[in-house]
This record gives structure tokens, sequence and C-alpha cells, in this order.
């Protein structure tokens, strides 16, 4: 067997010959399988071109986030020069406040409402509760105190959860009185200038939408909350700017946004056939020409869930949602709208955002026999020369996340010394994504069905509360969690096999996978045993 005057034991030579023969079939071990009926060179080759394309497109990807970069840096110089527009006369608004079973938080929910700055006679409030626990109980209570006070609100119950929180929206659009609806999440904490800010943009009789920007008031609970706001902050700030900056399609966020009653209406209402409703009315909105807008500068305090298990939930259902919402938009956008054909590309990112979950659990699975490939078969060399050039994807992927987090801080010092700490934990975590959301995104493109599974909310601020004794927080271990931790072993063979054959260009990818791994499901199982104290 050659390895070209490579040096180790013979006991990791004959280690490596096994791994080659089973994974690679290799050509150099002298196998012989008589079942075989075609040349292992055709494994080898699929292998190479599957790793290929994965490479391709998440490098592709990186560049539509550099273009939204470049849209995002050219709008933060424009807003200097942007006039402040102020609210000429107050709307009939209506506030939909989606709850299903938020014990813990729905009563501060209530208080931030009720709070907003905004004539209470230009104000109706709609508890659209889907509950099942006690949370009804304190939402009545709470109600018949509001009323008291002269506040506008009802408590609205459907008798099925039907369309889960698409389905509650929808019920409460029906009797509406409002000409604009603004919708708020239970997790939310609006400032009360919210509606002055934002109302006045649909002053342009197009702007369908008004959307703000989520901000964190537990990001530095722990390593995992820290995590998502990074994550999230590059998600509001570049994403959606860029976007709306470069005259692209943005999405509704689900919550912390205002949206035109006639916009809902003209394009279908609510629809229930995704996860990602908030998206998919998002897209058949625009697609009808309805202008959005997105500011930066409108901040909607909210809470990051903690639990792990929360936040993987969450996660599944916007990958599985995005998947679906292009399964049922994407072919139009592309074959049928008369839209810009940069838009259609920009579309095509954003709808297909969740496939680099795919294109990620590839790589990582196939990088093993990727690095044994390149030890065995020279005559692939060039292919492993040409390939380097993909590692400008990760550039890419280093200046999006730098520069958003200039809403971090305005010293570059602080800025520099937060991402240097926050990135790595930041790729680590979120390539250990790729399995539970790659698998995700093929059910929602396979249109598999799934039950809406809520993200559970404790009302968590700092390490001094306990929240898990918390009703809502499963005990359980779920199965793919003890696959993730059998890919910790396997990538942690990644890292051995690198030092064995001295080949150390995908130590730092194997490092990461096997330290996100262990992160991802070392939360859950430390989460799940914690004493309740």
């Amino acid at each position: 067997m050659k390895f070209y005057s490579i040096p180790y034991s013979l006991h990791c030579q004959k280690l490596v010959k096994q791994i080659l023969i089973i994974i690679c079939y290799s050509k150099a071990a002298h196998l012989t399988i008589p079942s075989m009926n075609f040349d292992p060179i055709i494994i080898i080759i699929t292998i190479l071109v599957i790793y290929f394309v994965c490479l391709l497109f998440i490098f592709l990807h990186s560049l539509i986030q550099v273009d939204l970069v470049y849209h995002y840096l050219r709008a933060q110089r424009l807003k200097k020069h942007n006039k402040t527009l102020s609210l000429q006369e107050f709307p009939l608004v209506t506030i939909q406040l989606p709850i299903y079973n938020e014990l813990y938080v729905v009563e501060r929910l209530l208080k931030a409402i009720t709070s907003l700055d905004f004539p209470k006679d230009r104000l109706e409030i709609q508890v659209l509760d889907d509950s099942r626990d006690e949370t009804p109980q304190i939402i009545a209570a709470q109600i018949q105190a509001l009323k008291n006070q002269g506040i506008n609100i009802t408590h609205l119950q459907r008798p099925t959860r039907k369309g889960y929180k698409a389905g509650a929206l929808a019920y409460g659009l029906e009797i509406a009185k409002g000409d604009y609806l603004a919708i708020f999440d239970a997790d939310f904490l609006p400032e009360p200038d919210f509606l002055l800010k934002t109302l006045p943009y649909f002053s342009d009789n197009k702007v369908g939408l008004v959307q703000a920007r989520w901000s964190h008031v537990n990001e530095n609970y722990s390593i995992f909350t820290r995590i998502q706001a990074f994550n999230l902050n590059g998600h509001f700030s570049i994403e959606q700017q860029g976007r709306n900056a470069g005259g692209y399609f943005i999405n509704f966020n689900g919550t912390a946004g205002i949206w035109r009653k006639a916009t809902i209406q003209s394009a279908g209402g609510w629809h229930s056939d995704t996860l990602t409703e908030d998206l998919d009315l998002s897209y058949r909105a625009q697609l009808q020409g309805w202008k959005f807008v997105y500011l930066e500068d409108v901040v909607a305090p909210s809470e990051i869930p903690v639990a792990v298990e929360a936040i993987k939930s969450q996660q599944y259902r916007w990958s599985k949602g995005g998947a679906e919402t292009a399964r049922k938009h994407l072919l139009n956008i592309i074959f049928k709208s008369k839209l810009p054909w940069l838009t259609k590309i920009h579309c095509t990112a954003h709808l297909l955002n969740s496939v680099v979950f795919i294109m990620v659990l590839c790589l990582s699975i196939l990088s093993i026999p990727i690095l044994l490939i390149k030890h065995t078969y020279p005559e692939f060399s060039l292919f492993f020369t040409v390939i380097n050039v993909f590692f400008l994807a990760f550039i890419n992927l280093l200046l999006f996340y730098f520069v958003s987090t200039t809403n971090k801080s305005s010293k570059t010092s602080d800025r520099i010394i937060y991402f240097v700490f926050t990135f790595p934990a930041f790729l680590c975590f979120s390539m250990s994504l790729a399995l539970q959301n790659g698998i995700a995104t093929i059910m929602g493109f396979l249109g598999k069905h799934t039950t809406f599974v809520r993200t559970p909310k404790f009302n968590v601020f700092n390490q001094k509360q306990n929240w898990y004794g918390n009703k809502y927080f499963s005990k359980k271990i779920k199965p793919l969690t003890f696959i993730e931790i059998l890919l910790v072993i396997y990538y942690l063979s990644g890292v051995y096999l690198g030092f064995v054959l001295q080949d150390f260009g995908l130590l730092p990818f194997h490092l990461f996978l096997a330290c996100g791994y262990t992160l991802l499901s070392g939360g859950v199982i430390y989460q799940v045993w914690r004493p309740n104290k």
C-alpha cells in the first residue's frame, strides 16, 4: 500500500487500509468482491462529484450574502440622509396576540401591549388563545382588569387548533376592525413608541408590511443564547436590510411587524399548508406588487429559547417551513413571474437557504472518504487543487458576520473581541444543526406533513432563575441526539486520521464538527439530567 513516504506505525497503516477497503473499495488494498459488477472508481467519482456540487452551492450562496453586505453598507451610508417620518393621524389598529400555552410570559406580554403610546379609542387588542392549560384563566383575569381601565381587548378562543398559528390569525382577521394589524408573539415586549415609529410608513399606499428588528432580553444567559443572538443579528441586519435596500423580497418574521389589512386579504389570507406561514404570505403579497419596509432602528425586545431542544425544534420548523414555501412558490417565481432576473436569483437563494444544511451535512459526512481518496488516488490531485478556491466561501462568511456585529458596539475593539470569541462557537453550533435541519429540509421538499411544534418560553433573563422544573420543559432525550453523539466519534476519527496521514487541511473542519455535535448533544443531555434545584 503506497502512502508516499508518510511516517506512521504499522498499526495505523493497517487501520487506514481497512477503512479504505470498507469506504472506498480501494484498488490499493487489492480487495476482490465477486458480487461487485462495476468498477470501484465509479464510487470514487460519485463521491467527488457530490462533494464538488456541495462546495459550489455553498460558494454561490456566499456570493449572494456578499451582495447583501454591499447593499447593507450602502443603506447604512444613505440612512444618515433619510428623513424621520411622523404620524399625521391615528388610524384604527388591531393588535393580534397568538397564544398557545404561554403560562410564564402572557402577563408581561399584556402589560407591554397595553402600555403602547397610542390612543385607546384607536386600538383593538385580540388575544387569540388556543391554549389547553391554565393560560386561559390567567388571560381572563388580566383582561377583565384591563377592560375596567377602558382598554378595548377581546379574548378569542377557537374550539379547535386547526391551522395552528396561521389558523388563529385568520380567525382574528375575519372580525378585526382595524385597517392595520400588528402581530406580536408571546415572548415579545414592544417599546411604547412602536406604533408611532412604524405606522407612518404606510403613508405610501403601496406599502403592505412594516417589519421591525428583534433584540434579545436574555442574550447573555448562556453560550446557546449568545450563539442564537449572533445568528439572528446577522439576519436582522445584513439579510433583511440588505434585501430591502437592494429592492429584493424580504419576509415578515412572524412577529414584531404591522400588516395593512388589505394586503393580507388581497394575497389570499393566511395559509396553514407550510410551517412558515409568515414567509408564505410574504411571498404571495410581494408577488402581487406590495412593497415591504424593514426598519432596523425600530427594535422589539424578545426572549431567546434557553432549552437546547427548544432551539432545535425552532430551527427544524424554520428549515422545513422554508423548504415547503420554496416547493410552493419557487417554480412560479423563476418561470412565470415577471420579476427582474436579479430579484429572481435572490428569491431563489432566500427560499433555498435551508438547503445549505443539506450541503454541509453531505460535505461533513463525505469529508473522511475524501481525505482517504486524496491519499489513495493521486490521479485526482488536480481536483483537490481546484477545490481550494472554495475557501473563499469561508472568507465571505467571515465578512458577512463581522459586518453584522456593527450593531453590537460602536467601538471597533469591542466589536472585534466579541466577534473573535463568538464566531467560532456559532460556526460549531450551526454546523452541528446540519443533521436535523437537513432532514427537515428534505421532509419539506418531499411534502411530508408534520405538526406545528411551538417554542416554549420560560420568562428567563439570568442564571439565577431556575426553569428546569417548568412544565413546558421536556425531560425526554430524542433518538436524534444519540446519532449526534455517534457523529462526534465519527469526526474525532477524522481528526485522528488527519494526524495519521499528516494531512491537516480538513483538521479544522473536523474539529469544529466534533466540538459542535458535542455542544449540541451535550447541552441536551446536561439540561435533561441536571438536578432541579
